[in-house]
C-alpha cells in the first residue's frame, strides 16, 4: 500500500509510510494522487484533499465533518438517536439564550466549549451570573442537564467494529472524568447497551475511527460525543497499538474478497426447482 501520513504519532508502526508536514501539501499533489490512503490530514485539508485531488482519505470525511464540532455532532445524534442524548440546549450566547437554557436546564448546568476535547472547556454553571460570564467568551451557548455519574465510558471505533472500551472514574471532588483531569482508568466490561449505541451510531453515521464517550444512568446509555483524535492512554493500557489496529484495517479494505466457490453442477437448477415448487 502507498500510505501518505500528515500525523507521524499516530502512524509510526505503519510499514512504509511516508510522513509530509501539513503545510508543504501543495508540493505533493502528484503523490497525493496517487496514495492508496492519505492519513490523518488537518482539519483544513480535508476539503482539498478529497474535492480537488480525488484522495482517500482516513478517518473519514463523516468523522471529521461531525467530530470537529459539538453542535454539528449532536445535532446529528439528535437526528436519529434523541432518547440517548443529555437533555442540550444550543442557543446564541445572548440573555435570551441564557433565558432559554435556564429554563429548559435549571441550574445547575454543564456548558461546553463546542471545540475542546480531554475535558477542556466543560464547565458546571451554578449560578446565573456565571453563566452570563461564560457567555460573554463563546460563539454559542451549548448547555446540558447534569447527568448522575461518577464515571464515563470510552468505546473506541475502528472500521466497523469496536477494539476496546474501559471506564473513566472522576477523582474525588471533580465532575470531569477525563484521565487529563485526573480522572482514572478501570477495565471491566461495558454494558451491552453502550456497545449497541456506539455500534449503531458509528455504521449510521459513517464514523471509523473514533473515542465515543457514553454515561450510563441505570440501564439507559447517554451519548456525550466522539472525539476523532482520542487519548491513546487506555488503548496503551489494554497492549493494543491504534496504528498496528489501523494498518490491518486499511490492509483488509485493499484486499478484494475471495470469489465464492461454484455450486456444483446441476446443484443451482435443482435448488430453482424446489424453491419454485415451494
Amino acid at each position: 500500500m502507498k500510505l501518505i501520513s500528515f500525523d507521524p504519532l499516530r502512524t509510526l508502526a505503519m510499514p512504509g509510510v511516508r510522513v509530509v508536514k501539513p503545510e508543504h501539501w501543495l508540493k505533493e499533489r502528484e503523490a497525493l494522487q496517487d496514495a492508496d490512503w492519505v492519513l490523518f490530514p488537518e482539519y483544513w485539508q480535508v476539503n482539498a484533499l478529497h474535492y480537488g485531488l480525488k484522495a482517500r482519505i482516513f478517518p473519514s470525511l463523516a468523522s471529521y465533518h461531525l467530530g470537529h464540532d459539538k453542535v454539528e455532532m449532536t445535532r446529528a445524534f439528535e437526528s436519529r438517536w434523541p432518547a440517548h442524548v443529555p437533555p442540550t440546549v444550543i442557543e446564541a450566547p445572548t440573555p435570551a439564550g441564557q433565558l432559554a437554557a435556564l429554563e429548559a436546564l435549571g441550574l445547575p448546568l454543564v456548558v461546553k466549549a463546542v471545540r475542546s476535547s480531554q475535558g477542556r472547556g466543560v464547565h458546571l454553571i451554578h449560578s446565573e451570573g456565571a453563566l452570563a460570564r461564560w457567555c460573554e467568551t463563546q460563539p454559542v451557548l451549548y448547555a446540558q442537564l447534569p447527568l448522575p455519574i461518577d464515571r464515563d465510558l470510552r468505546i473506541v471505533v475502528l472500521g466497523q467494529r469496536i477494539v476496546a472500551s474501559y471506564w473513566r472514574i472522576a477523582r474525588e471532588g471533580s465532575f470531569l472524568n477525563n484521565v487529563a483531569a485526573g480522572g482514572r482508568l478501570e477495565f471491566s466490561p461495558p454494558p451491552i447497551a453502550a456497545v449497541r449505541l456506539v455500534r449503531a451510531v458509528a455504521r449510521g453515521l459513517g464514523i471509523n475511527h473514533g473515542g465515543f464517550d457514553v454515561a450510563m444512568v441505570g440501564d439507559h446509555p447517554f451519548l456525550f460525543e466522539f472525539n476523532r483524535l482520542f487519548g491513546l492512554d487506555g488503548l496503551q493500557a489494554l497492549g493494543l497499538r491504534m496504528d498496528e489496529l489501523i494498518y490491518a484495517h486499511l490492509t483488509r479494505l485493499q484486499t478484494p474478497p475471495k470469489p465464492r466457490p461454484l455450486a456444483p453442477k446441476g446443484r443451482g437448477a435443482a435448488l430453482r426447482r424446489r424453491r419454485r415448487a415451494a
